[in-house]
């Protein structure tokens, strides 16, 4: 009898201890894409591959209308083409993406022409975070946000 309850003890004991690895070790949700509607897709996909720097991977509709790009280890933005018209945006409801050089990142966006500001919408200007982080902001083709960061805890 005590051989049964000692079994049955180790038994829920690591299904107990498989649990709780499992709970803490991964989150319950993960993040796989982002999904943009845009009005030309030739334009914003050579915006986020040429400006952005993003890497352009397959995508598998192959039907003209989708261009998939690499934001991560395991996640991709998603662009689709079929919107009527660009739309405006409120500059809190942005992506963000991190660079290790915010310098050479603004060189890039000043010989393309590209028009950046700081949190508050003065042109050319960069903001500093509580934390020492800057941060500037840009809007794609279709009008989208994008805040650029130089995070250096995202390169760790």
């Amino acid at each position: 009898m005590k051989r049964v309850q000692l079994i049955l003890t180790f038994i829920v004991v690591t299904v107990m201890n498989l649990h709780a690895q499992q709970s803490n070790n991964r989150p319950v949700v993960l993040s796989n894409h982002q999904a943009i509607y845009v009005t030309d897709l030739k334009k914003a996909a050579a915006f986020y591959a040429d400006i952005i720097g993003l890497e352009q991977v397959d995508e598998p509709f192959k039907i003209g209308k989708h261009a998939w790009f690499k934001t991560g280890p395991k996640t991709t933005l998603h662009i689709i083409l079929g919107a009527d018209k660009p739309r405006e945006y409120f500059k809190n409801n942005h992506m963000c993406f991190t660079v290790a050089s915010l310098d050479d990142f603004i060189r890039k966006l000043n010989q393309h022409k590209v028009p950046y500001e700081d949190v508050s919408g003065k042109q050319g200007s960069i903001t500093t975070r509580v934390d020492g982080v800057k941060q500037i902001w840009l809007r794609d083709p279709d009008n989208y946000w994008i805040e650029i960061n130089n995070d250096p805890s995202m390169f760790e």
